[in-house]
């Protein structure tokens, strides 16, 4: 099914807000190249730790961009060449190597950061030393910054879409449970919003640090609170556990549950098919989607993965932004990061695994498909497709066109 996003957002709903450990070994080797012949892109992601799932998933969209690219003789006649750093899942790992990057690798751009809190620890580093930046998973939207272009899905995108059709499936009496740091916080004031949007009630709300493991207590209270359904904002591997101890206490059949970012870190692989089965979520991307372009990409980057390993939007996400990177370049003529800046203003678009995703100047986010999907048997059932969705929440604050010196992250006002 395909229409257009029709979601609105007003003003008055955000409020902006401001958004020295040993050196390590990069994550892979990098390339024998001179770095005066090649193209350097910075990759800082976790790939060990509870957040390392998500940065295993990432590596291998970007990796086949750049064979991709090297394979068709590089850009402006130049291979690129990967420096690669896993940070561990420690935010401090997180500085240090953004300065790494750009104050000695000297890098043309960065890609990376998984969570909001990792990005918004380096986001400022590459402002201060003039490092373009990507960040290309999903995320709570809002940040505006010319230096920064955030290709994953936004709460316009995807939040506000589920909330809408799983109010017409479930009912109007929601629990909400995220993960406890700005992510989640922002993306539940999203999800309260688009619940009171669509005549609802929050019955309740949980925030769960990245190491919480057991969840008794909290199914306890939203057994308590007796809601129509859960919207889930969990992240990493110790948030697993709550899917499976939700199975366990024998209420997935009798609360349904429903996600923004369930599948993201490969759940739909990692747990048993007892544990997701019905299962709502939204995204960017799912690996069911039956189009030449998203078929061709499985195929090369299946072997790619790890074990245990999805590909997923933030899979994808990390593939095409490379490849409007790569677009900005030829188009610039150069890697001077203003010039390729100006160039990626210009309403770049590349069709790739999850569609047409359009770079919308006055955001630096992408205009985009999203999809809702229902877990059936280990696999997405995808149920509806939206075309050409914009980051209309970030939009309706931010015009980097009109007010290029804004250098902040809008965050969601709540109606509770």
């Amino acid at each position: 099914m395909t229409e257009k996003s029709r979601f609105q957002l007003s003003r008055r709903r955000l409020l902006g807000q401001a958004a020295g450990a040993a050196l390590a070994t990069p994550f892979l080797a990098r390339m024998s190249f001179a770095a005066s012949d090649t193209i350097r892109i910075g990759n800082i992601l976790d790939m060990t730790g509870p957040i390392g799932p998500g940065g295993q998933a990432v590596a291998p969209g970007m990796e086949l961009a750049v064979k991709h690219l090297n394979d068709k003789g590089g850009v402006l006649g130049r291979q690129i060449e990967l420096v690669n750093y896993d940070t561990q899942s420690n935010m401090q790992l997180y500085t240090q190597y953004a300065q790494q990057l750009a104050l000695k690798d000297k890098v043309d751009v960065v890609f990376g950061g998984l969570t909001s809190a990792s990005r918004e620890a380096i986001r400022p580093i590459f402002d201060r030393f003039k490092t373009l930046y990507f960040y290309n998973v999903l995320y709570e939207g809002g940040v505006c910054d010319r230096n920064t272009f955030c290709t994953g899905t936004t709460p316009a995108q995807t939040v506000l879409p589920l909330v809408e059709d799983t109010a017409k499936r479930f009912g109007k009496k929601v629990y909400i449970i995220a993960a406890d740091y700005n992510y989640g916080h922002i993306t539940a004031k999203w999800m309260q919003n688009g619940v009171l949007d669509n005549g609802g009630e929050v019955v309740g709300t949980d925030f769960f640090p990245l190491d919480v493991t057991n969840f008794s207590s909290a199914i306890a209270r939203i057994q308590a609170a007796n809601p129509d359904y859960v919207l889930a904002a969990l992240v990493g591997a110790n948030h697993l556990g709550f899917y499976r101890q939700w199975e366990a206490a024998g209420l997935l059949a009798k609360i349904p549950l429903a996600s923004s970012n369930f599948g993201v870190n490969s759940e739909i692989i990692t747990l048993e098919p007892q544990t997701t089965n019905g299962i709502v979520a939204a995204g960017g991307y799912f690996d069911s989607i039956d189009t030449p372009e998203s078929n061709a990409f499985l195929e090369e980057v299946t072997p790619m993965l790890p074990p245990s390993t999805a590909c997923t939007e933030i899979t994808v996400s990390s593939y095409e932004a490379m490849m409007l990177y790569a677009q900005a370049l030829e188009k610039a003529g150069t890697t001077d990061r203003m010039k390729v800046i100006e160039a990626l203003e210009s309403g770049l678009e590349f069709v790739g695994p999850s569609g047409k995703v359009t770079l919308d100047p006055k955001t630096h986010h992408t205009v985009r498909s999203a999809f809702i999907a229902e877990a059936k048997d280990g696999k997405w059932d995808i149920q509806k497709r939206l075309s050409d969705v914009a980051p209309a929440d970030t939009a309706a604050v931010c015009d980097l066109i009109a007010n290029p010196k804004t250098n902040k992250q809008f965050v969601v006002d709540t109606k509770m």
